[in-house]
């Protein structure tokens, strides 16, 4: 039976466990530069599983290129599991530092307002500048950074996305880890 697809792009988060060894990230993100896709926003971090390690890759694609691009992942050897989390099915976040101008203490006071109705935190003053903490949704940091503009940002450091499923489901769900693939495998 033929799958039909969507051809229409939008955006997807690929959550991947992987085996905690050098190199893994540089592998998984090779897979997508040979296939010619851009990838948005990749974060790699520790799991509740000791030598896992978890990848989010945020990729704007079709149905069809999703789904070449997790078949390839879940090919790698180091690869122990590939969750494709949907833009509407997801909690997405991300942190970012932003270093704004505020010369005078009315634009501090104001740039402080800002921060306080985005419960954002500011983490550093100076007598030319603050910086300011934001965590959130990517449109939440987005929506802050223009707000701040009109003082003169100096400088911004953000994480990519991190991403996980609304609900009970998790990456393990529906995903078998690496030890039941190679069950048998080192017997012969």
């Amino acid at each position: 039976m033929k799958k039909e697809f969507d051809l229409q792009k939008k955006l997807y988060t690929l959550c991947i466990l992987v085996e905690d060894v050098p190199g893994v990230l540089s592998q998984v993100a090779r897979l997508f530069s040979r296939k010619g896709y851009n990838i948005e926003s990749i974060v790699s971090g520790a799991t509740d599983r000791p030598g896992i390690t978890r990848i989010s890759i945020e990729i704007i694609a079709d149905e069809l290129m999703l789904e070449q691009i997790a078949a390839q992942c879940r090919k790698q050897l180091s690869v122990l599991a590939v969750k494709v989390l949907d833009e509407e099915t997801c909690i997405r976040q991300e942190n970012a530092f932003i270093k704004v101008r505020a010369a005078s203490r009315d634009e501090r006071d104001e740039v402080i307002q800002l921060v306080n109705i985005f419960r954002a935190k500011v983490i550093d003053v100076d007598k030319e500048a603050l910086t300011i903490y934001v965590f959130g949704n990517p449109a939440k940091v987005q929506a802050l950074i223009r707000m701040l503009e009109d003082f003169g940002i100096m400088e911004i450091a953000k994480t990519g996305t991190i991403a996980i499923e609304r609900g009970s489901n998790t990456i393990y769900d529906n995903n078998k880890l690496r030890e039941e693939y190679n069950y048998g495998k080192n017997v012969l």
